[in-house]
């Protein structure tokens, strides 16, 4: 029988109650229907999880009582950085759900030539937060208890430059001859670079081969950014993570 499970910031203890209130009480009142006696899992995102009853249900809030705690064991032993040019909203959303499920462990979202908005302000932190929730609400699904870290949205050549490349770099580039398949990948810290529509320019390319990363292919096709991203972490997880 599936157990839902629930994202809950804070310490969790056996023996604790918690009253949760807002979109997590809506969640479990509304969406899932629950009622007192109902058990579910809650977890922190630091990798910590506990079996939970519901106390109360009211029209606002619920109150839980936290039980002891359940082993997990859902992450990639590869350390998996997406760096990922911003596409369209629903491009980008498809890209941070699929991603938190495949295992990625860190989410750079990057302004590049090519990106079709570049947001700023409150219209950013909007943006922002909606795709913490869309990772939220994917660990809920899939079953991770760590949240993956999504990183301050930055220009890419700002980032290219400021930052080292930390252990293997690939960047997907349709005009590679190399594949993915050829690479010997021994570092278990890996960046996956990805363009929005359109892809990446010559010029961002180029920087990025002068950083460290190799470009690679994903086979004969051009894929669209969402496509690729996912194809790619999967493909890396099929050859060297913890779908082999």
């Amino acid at each position: 029988m599936h157990v839902p499970r629930l994202y809950t910031p804070g310490n969790l203890a056996q023996g604790e109650t918690l009253d949760l209130s807002g979109q997590a009480a809506h969640h479990v009142a509304n969406v899932l229907r629950l009622k007192a006696g109902a058990t579910i899992h809650i977890f922190d995102g630091r990798g910590h999880e506990h079996r939970a009853s519901i106390s109360t249900v009211n029209r606002s809030d619920i109150t839980l009582t936290v039980h002891e705690a359940v082993n997990t064991q859902m992450e990639s032993y590869l350390d998996i950085t997406l760096l990922q040019g911003i596409a369209r909203n629903d491009h980008m959303d498809l890209v941070l759900q699929k991603a938190v499920e495949l295992g990625v462990n860190t989410i750079q979202p990057l302004w590049m030539q090519r990106s079709q908005t570049h947001l700023k302000n409150n219209r950013l932190e909007k943006r922002v937060s909606h795709w913490e929730g869309v990772i939220i609400n994917a660990c809920e699904q899939c079953g991770r208890a760590t949240l993956p870290v999504l990183s301050h949205v930055q220009n890419y050549a700002d980032w290219i430059s400021a930052t080292g490349l930390s252990g293997a770099g690939v960047m997907l580039q349709p005009a590679s001859d190399i594949s993915l398949k050829q690479l010997e990948l021994a570092e278990k810290n890996i960046s996956v670079l990805v363009g929005p529509e359109g892809g990446m320019t010559a010029d961002e390319q180029a920087m990025a081969v002068n950083a460290g990363f190799r470009g690679i292919r994903l086979g004969p096709r051009i894929l669209r950014t969402e496509t690729a991203a996912l194809a790619a972490v999967a493909a890396i997880q099929t050859l060297w993570g913890d779908f082999s």
